[in-house]
Order: C-alpha cells, then structure tokens, then sequence
C-alpha cells in the first residue's frame, strides 16, 4: 500500500474513494463546483489584465506638429539637430524639407548633425549631403552661432535630446543659441524632450569659478529637468550673457510626460552612450574622465565598464581600440585594462534608488590613493568644484560628502520648481 503522504498515493486515493463513495454525486459536485469556480477566478484575473489601460506613449515636441508647423509658414529656418532629432523614424530637417518648409541651414553639436563624430572631436562646417543644406558646426572653432551663421534666418528651431546631466554640453550649446538668438533678435522654438534622469536631482552645485563648457551654471550634476524647462531657467535666472532676457522663446512641450516618468531613450544620444545601460551610469561615471581610470572609451561597451592596467585585482579585462566615430585615441589604447563590468545596471532602473552612485569612485580612489596621478585637472571641471575632490582624498564617506550638497540641492529645487513644465517627482 502506498503512502498517503506520496502524491501519487493522494491522487489514487482520492479518486478510489470518489469511485466507491455511496455520496459519489455529491463529491462530483463538489469538484465540478471547485473547477468552475478556479475557472472563473482564473477569466476574471486574465480579464482585468487585458482591460488594463495599455501604457500610453510619451509624444515629444517634435512629434506635435499641428502645434509648430502654423508657426513655420513663410518663415527662413535655421535647425539645430542631430541624430535623435526624429519625427518617428525620420529625420527633424528631412521631414520640414518633405512638408515644404524653408530650412537654409542646420547646425550641428557635439557629435555632428547626423552623428557619428567621436567625443570632443572637432568638426567642420559642411554641406549636408542628403539635403544640400548647409550645416554650421556648434563645435569647432565657434561653439555659438555667430551674427554672418544666423545672417537671413528668421526663426531658429532646436531639437537637441539631453541626458540630464550638467557635463553632457547639449545645455552650453542651448546656451549659445539662446545667446545668439537674443543678440540677433531671432525668436526660438524648442521642441522639448523627456530626461532620462529627470525623476530626481542629486550631486554638488556647480560654483561660478569652474564654469567651462562642460558646465556653465549653477546647478546639480543631475538637475531632474527637461530641456525646455531648461530653457525657461537659463532665460528666468539671468544666466545669458550680459543677462539678456529677450530672448522670444517658444516651447513645444511633451504628452504624456511627467517627473516620475523613467524614460529610456528610443536612439543613442551620443557615440558613446549606445544603450539604456551607459546612459543611467553615465552621471556616475564620467567622473572617471578626470581621473586615471578608463570608462571603456574604445570598447563595445563605453561607460558600461571601469578599469586600469593596474588594477590586477578585477574580474574583468579589456583592450581599449581606436574606433571611428566613437573613440579616437582612447586612454590606454591597446594595453589590457582590468576592472569591472557593469552591464545589465539599467535592467531594474526603475526599482532602485534614484541618485549619484560615487561608490565607484571612492572604490578606486582607494585602489591608488598612493598615486598623486590619480586626477587630472579635468576632475574639477566636471566636478563643478574642488570640493569632491579635496573631500575624497581627505578619506571622506559617500553619506558625509552627499550631506554637503544637501543644503545647496534642496535651494536648487526651490529654483527649479518655477520653471517646470510637467508634474514634478515630489
């Protein structure tokens, strides 16, 4: 005889004793009762899952033509775009020359119109050759549009993705148009987009000292605001040249869109930010450029890894390359880099505390706390200070250095709360 704790014991019991019962009926009863009833539970739950209201797509500036397009009638277009400056699939200027429009020039940023040139590569000023439309590069020897660039241009469109974080220079290009436009009395539509940080604000306040283009204002690594509202700020707080406030700024906002909103971006920004991955580690680890460690320029996986020919005691390698378009010359090209992979960080993004992770950074700084090589004077700059800097070597911990930024972020958000444009994350 089988045990009646054995499964197979339980069922074959089960259904001899619903065979010899004399209460057979009722028992079939009983289970016909118990399917029906799981049956229904189980309808019922796959019911409401599909009657869910489906997740409703963020719609960016760009894409809200019926709201722009009026105003572009009969007018002289300049462009400043790149790569990500979609109408769906198709290109911002491509999709203005199919519908009609006069565009008689773009500009491009960091990276290029289209894309492709590798970080802090300088361009030239070119013809675009799809379009035959000349492009004014915004970084060569001119980061600002100069009065001959914007010469016959009656209306100036950006349409620039940013990630959020003050050393990524789309914001000093936007500062610069702004600038130029005010100065040439061109009004500026931005068509705005959501930030990939913009749920939270966090890092040390750039101080006036250490303003460069990688970080013009007073303001947090990660500021938590889109573009547009970016805008407004630059325009609200006198950050323009001379303090110029007459810039004739419109904003075409996003649908869909608010604070708490985790976006991930549909094309890479940058060369060197290809995925999801690099760009949520990006605020975190670009600190690294100012130091002697590599980010994993020159590799398939940029800003994705961390590592250093002598830092013997990490689970991961890599051999930096020359690659075009992406990394010209990386640190440490050729030679064998040993550190960590970070890959799969973003998978459960929106799970995680929201905030700077600077555990990387002390990690290593203790690994060669004996080098006085360890930073360059770029760390500063991107820094926004000497502060961080002076705090790590001096042995300080991640808590006491975020607790000296406490007062300076919580002024900030003060500030920034009058330009916001979507519901905010508090």
């Amino acid at each position: 005889m089988e045990h009646p704790g054995h499964p197979e014991g339980y069922r074959n019991g089960i259904l001899s004793n619903w065979i010899n019962s004399p209460f057979k009926g009722g028992v079939r009863l009983e289970i016909s009762i118990i399917f029906w009833i799981t049956i229904f539970n189980l309808v019922t739950q796959w019911g409401c899952i599909f009657a869910q209201e489906p997740k409703v797509p963020v719609i960016v500036g760009a894409e809200r033509t019926e709201v722009y397009f009026p105003l572009l009638q009969d007018k002289r277009l300049g462009v400043v775009a790149n790569q990500i400056s979609l109408i769906g699939q198709t290109h911002l200027v491509d999709s203005l020359v199919h519908a009609g429009f006069n565009v008689v020039k773009a500009f491009g940023p960091e990276h290029g119109f289209r894309g492709g040139a590798g970080a802090g590569e300088e361009i030239d000023s070119n013809i675009d050759p799809k379009t035959g439309i000349p492009v004014v590069s915004l970084y060569g020897k001119n980061k600002k549009p100069t009065p001959g660039d914007l010469a016959g241009i009656d209306l100036m469109i950006f349409d620039i993705q940013d990630v959020g974080a003050r050393f990524y220079t789309y914001i000093s290009t936007l500062t610069y148009v702004m600038e130029a436009c005010a100065e040439n009395n061109i009004p500026l539509i931005v068509l705005d987009r959501p930030n990939p940080h913009g749920d939270y604000v966090d890092g040390s306040i750039l101080e006036p000292a250490f303003s460069s283009f990688v970080g013009l204002h007073p303001v947090p690594v990660v500021y938590g605001m889109t573009i547009g509202e970016y805008a407004r700020m630059i325009i609200g707080e006198h950050w323009l040249k001379d303090s110029i406030t007459c810039c004739d700024l419109i904003i075409v906002s996003c649908e869909n869109y608010n604070h708490k909103t985790i976006y991930e971006l549909p094309v890479p920004p940058s060369p060197n930010l290809p995925n999801n991955t690099a760009i949520q580690l990006y605020p975190s680890l670009c600190f690294f450029e100012g130091t002697i460690i590599s980010v994993g320029r020159g590799t398939d996986y940029p800003f994705q890894v961390i590592g250093h020919p002598d830092y013997l005691v990490g689970s991961y390698d890599f051999v930096p390359r020359d690659i075009p378009g992406k990394a010209m010359d990386p640190p440490y090209e050729g030679v064998h880099c040993y550190g960590h992979s970070l890959a799969g960080y973003a998978e459960n993004v929106q799970d995680t505390i929201r905030k700077l992770n600077l555990f990387y950074l002390l990690e290593m700084y203790k690994v060669f706390s004996q080098r006085k090589d360890f930073f360059n004077p770029f760390f500063d700059k991107l820094a926004g200070s000497d502060q961080l800097r002076k705090q790590i070597i001096a042995g300080s911990t991640e808590d006491e250095i975020r607790q000296s930024w406490e007062k300076d972020i919580q002024a900030f958000k003060e500030i920034r709360k009058k330009y916001l444009l979507y519901s905010d994350f508090e």
